[in-house]
């Protein structure tokens, strides 16, 4: 199935782009720009070792600061003590993206905050509760239903534009991108915050990854930070070694090219393939494929520097998406690199704590390794860098973007 259509950003007007104004995220690696930036730059993991039920397995857990930040805004207003962390997580960042950005309470701009699971350890806490006593408390519904991710940051913003809440799997937070995108170069706004939440650090959520027999054995690796529990994009690995992690990322996004902004959109793709099985992903992923070739529009391969890939640790996973590089980019392949062997897979935040790794690496014009893997270069200079996200049900997105 080919892809011929190619998003009318590629048009090389100011009138055509879309900036990114502003990001923010909470996440292992802390809550601010600045630390977050310093945890990139060492060769350390943040994962441990977690109890869930029964078991201990390994995780990245949000920091104790981070985690303090969150329950003080949970008692900060008598409104927000019964939401879910997908839900704060996320009206934390939002503040702290929108007062980069400059946009005022009150602003028409719209909020489109994804979840791959949503409201994970309130529907474990509810159906318990059901189960030992043949009823639930009243805000069971309210609080997970996904669309309460969207309306409850809109609510605290103050905001007039319109309202989305969804899921698409581990593509989530980059789906929320595209439909920002869509909306600004429709006319019908001209700011969006976009982004996605995820919380999935339960016992039922991991023990559904356990089954799925894609999660690293905490007995195959010692805890330090000389091993590494997740080997994404090693492509010798011979046991899959996904982990899960926690977090919340948003941008503010606005039409044109602003004189604040970070860095600016030059292409969106997306593609679905046809699947064989629930969770499997052709040998040469074909949706990477089509969702890299639709982004690059007339964009010459050989001018991306760094492709950001999903890689989520596990063998299929990462292989076919080198695979499908290999198939878009030929002999130039950008150099490649993941952050999921530092932070684990945040499910539906996933793309854009992978975006916000990108902006950094332009902003800063330097590039973050892999440390096990052996790179012959690295770019010296980057000036465009492609982000991957895809997740169950074989739905890729790829975007394009470039510096101010």
């Amino acid at each position: 199935m080919e892809n011929e259509t190619s998003f009318p950003l590629k048009e090389r007007t100011d009138q055509g782009l879309i900036s990114i104004t502003a990001i923010s995220s909470i996440s292992p690696l802390g809550i601010s720009t600045e630390e977050v930036w310093q945890n990139y730059k060492t060769d350390r993991h943040f994962f441990k070792k977690v109890r869930f039920g029964t078991t201990e397995d390994w995780a990245a857990p949000l920091p104790e600061e981070a985690k303090n930040a969150i329950q003080q805004l949970r008692k900060s207003d008598s409104k927000y003590k019964d939401l879910d962390d997908t839900v704060l997580f996320t009206i934390y960042v939002a503040r702290k993206s929108v007062a980069v950005a400059g946009w005022k309470s009150g602003d028409n701009f719209g909020v489109n905050i994804g979840s791959s699971r949503g409201a994970t350890a309130l529907f474990e806490k509810y159906y318990a509760e059901f189960l030992n006593q043949g009823k639930t408390s009243t805000l069971a519904s309210p609080t997970t239903t996904l669309g309460n991710i969207s309306s409850w940051v809109a609510h605290d913003l103050q905001t007039k534009g319109p309202e989305i809440s969804h899921s698409i799997t581990c593509s989530t937070a980059l789906h929320a991108l595209l439909n920002g995108v869509a909306w600004i170069k429709s006319g019908m706004t001209n700011k969006f915050l976009v982004g996605g939440s995820e919380a999935p650090l339960t016992p039922f959520t991991i023990a559904q990854m356990k089954a799925l027999k894609v999660y690293a054995r905490q007995e195959d690796v010692a805890e330090d930070n000389q091993s590494y529990p997740c080997r994404a994009l090693d492509l010798d690995k011979v046991k899959n070694s996904m982990i899960l992690g926690e977090g919340a990322a948003v941008v503010c996004l606005e039409a044109g090219r602003t004189d604040n902004a970070l860095a600016v959109i030059e292409g969106i793709g997306y593609a679905t393939e046809v699947l064989k099985h629930n969770v499997s992903i052709s040998s040469d992923a074909e949706c990477f494929q089509q969702s890299m070739k639709m982004a690059l529009g007339d964009t010459s391969p050989e001018d991306i520097d760094v492709i950001v890939m999903h890689a989520p640790g596990t063998i299929k996973g990462d292989s076919s998406e080198c695979n499908a590089i290999k198939k878009v980019f030929g002999e130039q392949i950008p150099t490649l690199t993941t952050n999921k062997w530092k932070i684990g897979h945040t499910f539906g935040a996933s793309g854009m704590l992978s975006l916000e790794m990108a902006v950094l690496m332009l902003q800063k014009q330097e590039f973050i390794k892999v440390p096990f893997i052996d790179y012959k270069t690295v770019p010296s200079q980057i000036n465009k860098i492609m982000v991957n996200a895809v997740g169950f049900g074989g739905n890729a997105v790829s975007v394009l973007f470039s510096k101010n």
